[in-house]
């Protein structure tokens, strides 16, 4: 075991399963879908190790003591709390088109998001009419969900419901370092002096790109307007290395 930069302990290699709420208690029952998959895919035996958290930063880690039709009991050995990492990372997110949603945000949580933002662009090919959005927006958060297990992250990113262009203004107006992704912009992101502590939001456009108006829109809002480098990326691949490059300035510099 060994100790993280944030003071807590760290289990190399051992899975993560979440649960909504973390139960007190020497031992602790991990059963449902999150027992099944343990059991049945992982196959996990007694005496192996395993965090179980409640997504907002509690975890508690022990050992296996037995695996079977009723799910993994777990003997938990310690409990602590996690902070959440600064500076905040917002992904203001364009719909992509089809399976390119849950796509962007499991990279973008892979890699550290904090808070995900469905955006209806102008030009979003895809459009999450009334009764769809709550399809679309639980879609994302199952994602997110999967995607926070996989990383082995404490938290689970927020996924918010979906916003229109003049609610994003108002979101980014209040951050402390706003980007807006643009092929044509003549500023690179690696020229911006970036915020240590705070909160940074990046806007990914759809696959049609932005259209003046959005952009004069964010730019009025306080927003810049960057490029990553020569190549044009995939809405759903943009946002996640953005979030890569600012990593390596702050959180894992």
């Amino acid at each position: 075991m060994t100790t993280s930069d944030l003071g807590v302990p760290e289990l190399d290699g051992a899975p993560l399963f979440l649960l909504e709420e973390l139960p007190e208690g020497e031992q602790l029952l991990l059963d449902g879908a999150e027992g099944r998959h343990a059991v049945e895919v992982l196959r996990l035996a007694p005496g192996e190790r395993v965090r179980v958290g409640n997504g907002q930063g509690t975890v508690a880690e022990g050992e296996v003591v037995s695996a079977g039709a009723d799910g993994l009991r777990i003997a938990v050995r310690a409990r602590f709390e996690v902070p959440r990492r600064n500076p905040e990372f917002v992904l203001v997110q364009a719909l992509p088109k089809g399976d390119r949603g849950p796509l962007a945000v499991d990279l973008a949580t892979e890699l550290g998001v904090d808070r995900i933002v469905p955006w209806a662009a102008s030009r979003c090919v895809t459009r999450w009419r009334d009764d769809r959005v709550a399809k679309g927006v639980a879609k994302w958060r199952s994602a997110a969900h999967a995607a926070t297990k996989q990383s082995r992250r404490p938290h689970v990113p927020e996924v918010t419901d979906l916003m229109t262009t003049r609610e994003i203004c108002g979101m980014l107006a209040d951050a402390d370092l706003a980007v807006v992704l643009h092929e044509q912009a003549r500023r690179p992101l690696s020229g911006l002096q970036i915020p240590q502590s705070g909160t940074i939001a990046v806007v990914v456009g759809p696959e049609g790109g932005l259209t003046d108006g959005e952009v004069v829109a964010f730019r009025a809002a306080g927003a810049e307007a960057v490029r990553l480098g020569p190549e044009v990326l995939r809405t759903s691949t943009a946002g996640a290395a953005t979030l890569a490059a600012l990593s390596m300035r702050t959180r894992w510099a």
